[in-house]
């Protein structure tokens, strides 16, 4: 019976006859037997592979395998007299499905740099350091939905292609069906979208908020978990142009409880992720940052700090510190800040409320004061912001104002006034990039290398 290799890692018992399909991460010739590492990508380590001169085709299967090559190999284990491994498999068959040149395989045994790496990104998941960390992905995943799943959520999927801006940031990715060498112009010269396939402008989705709102009037408890696109052209190592949205959205919900939530969320993740990953969030802690099973433990076993955006300005002004970016009431807060208050002043994550609301997106509940708004940031150290949230405003007529103030068409929007029109309740909910996280977890310093293939600027091969 073919096994993980993970799996007989942990369980497999000497005298157990097993079959392992992988890839060879190293082979080594004596004079009477080879030794062969294989990997299947179930777990960090490998599983070593004693192959005497007795097994059938021996000469001739050992020179068809080297680095990269795909195999499949059954035989018995056996206790390992070797330091670090606690059994082996004593081969009696050798299959070998696909060899690798060792001349031009790029994944040798040295070290090779994370650029270097995105340049193969169809090889290098192969590595330990991308293997554990699309291994921790996966595992943040499966805690998400367990987490939504586990509280009575729905799990909604929002559309991709999407008529409405959510942020009315318009940076969009437009979706046509048009020959662009024949593109139709109104008597104005403008692109005429009635003709297109969807008879208006159509764009890839920014977000599922909208959408999730509509799901929550009818379901109370709704998350989305899906793709999301920016048009921003930023290349820098904390932006994709397409990455993974988690939004859940609460009916009969105000602010408090979406921060009530949104802590208990990352704790959970973290939690699930340590459980299941442990050998990987060790190694990353070893090779790539040190401190990351340290900021594990303090979103863990931390209660989050809660501070007002005018408390956290005071508290800026009143550091002693010279910030790159200007500290001021009315001006959005910057990565410095925000690391500062995490890690410097309350050494914890943080979740800061009740911005102003010309630097917050319309939706967001107007406060009694009519200056700020309902709105939440949780700020991670090291990260800063990492989760953003509101209440939603549910008053039609403060949401039509609102739309009007921040200079929005409101006509496209007539569905999501709708919904204030007919059985309207207080809701909230919040945001999280999916790749921002998984960047947080693991310690890796480019959100490029979070995603298995990358979408930036000038990067799309595959």
């Amino acid at each position: 019976m073919t096994r993980r290799i993970a799996d007989l890692l942990r369980n497999g018992q000497p005298n157990e006859t097993v079959t392992v399909q992988g890839w060879v991460r190293t082979k080594r010739e004596q004079k009477e037997f080879s030794f062969v590492e294989v990997n299947d990508g179930s777990s960090m380590a490998g599983l070593q592979v004693v192959v005497n001169q007795d097994v059938p085709g021996y000469a001739e299967t050992i020179k068809r395998i080297s680095t990269g090559a795909s195999v499949e190999i059954s035989g018995m284990l056996v206790e390992s007299p070797a330091k670090g491994q606690r059994i082996e498999l004593k081969a009696d068959a050798i299959a070998v499905y696909g060899e690798a040149d060792a001349e031009t395989y790029p994944l040798q045994k040295k070290r090779h740099s994370f650029e270097f790496l995105r340049d193969i990104a169809h090889l290098r998941s192969r590595t330990n350091t991308l293997g554990a960390v699309f291994r921790v992905r996966n595992a943040a995943a499966a805690a998400i939905h367990n987490f939504f799943q586990e509280r009575g959520f729905l799990w909604i999927h929002t559309p991709i292609i999407s008529a409405s801006d959510c942020e009315g940031a318009g940076e969009m990715f437009t979706v046509t069906g048009f020959d662009l060498t024949k593109v139709p112009l109104t008597d104005d010269k403008k692109v005429d979208y009635s003709k297109d396939f969807f008879g208006k402008q159509a764009y890839l989705t920014v977000s599922g908020q909208l959408e999730a709102e509509i799901m929550a009037m009818a379901f109370s408890n709704v998350y989305t978990f899906g793709p999301t696109f920016r048009a921003e052209n930023s290349n820098t190592s904390r932006h994709l142009a397409e990455f993974w949205m988690v939004e859940p959205e609460m009916a009969f919900c105000n602010l408090q409880g979406d921060m009530e939530l949104a802590e208990a969320f990352l704790k959970h993740v973290f939690q699930h992720v340590l459980e299941t990953c442990s050998e990987d969030m060790e190694f990353f802690n070893e090779r790539i940052d040190k401190s990351v099973l340290a900021t594990a433990d303090n979103i863990i076993n931390n209660e989050f700090a809660r501070v007002t955006y005018t408390e956290a300005i005071s508290l800026l002004e009143k550091s002693g510190r010279t910030f790159e970016y200007p500290v001021q009431w009315g001006l959005d807060m910057q990565s410095e800040h925000e690391r500062y208050l995490a890690e410097e002043y309350f050494k914890k994550p943080t979740i800061v409320t009740d911005y102003p609301a010309k630097i917050k997106a319309f939706y967001m509940r107007l406060n009694d004061d009519e200056k700020t708004v309902a709105a939440m940031d949780v700020l991670a150290p090291k990260i800063g912001e990492i989760i953003g949230g509101s209440q939603r405003e549910e008053r039609l007529d403060v949401l039509e104002s609102r739309i009007q103030a921040v200079g929005l068409d409101p006509a496209p929007y007539w569905w999501y006034l709708d919904l204030r029109r007919y059985g309207t309740v207080p809701h909230a909910g919040f945001g999280l990039g999916f790749e921002r996280l998984v960047q947080f977890m693991t310690g890796m310093g480019n959100i490029r290398d979070v995603i298995p293939f990358p979408r930036a600027p000038q990067e799309v091969e595959f």
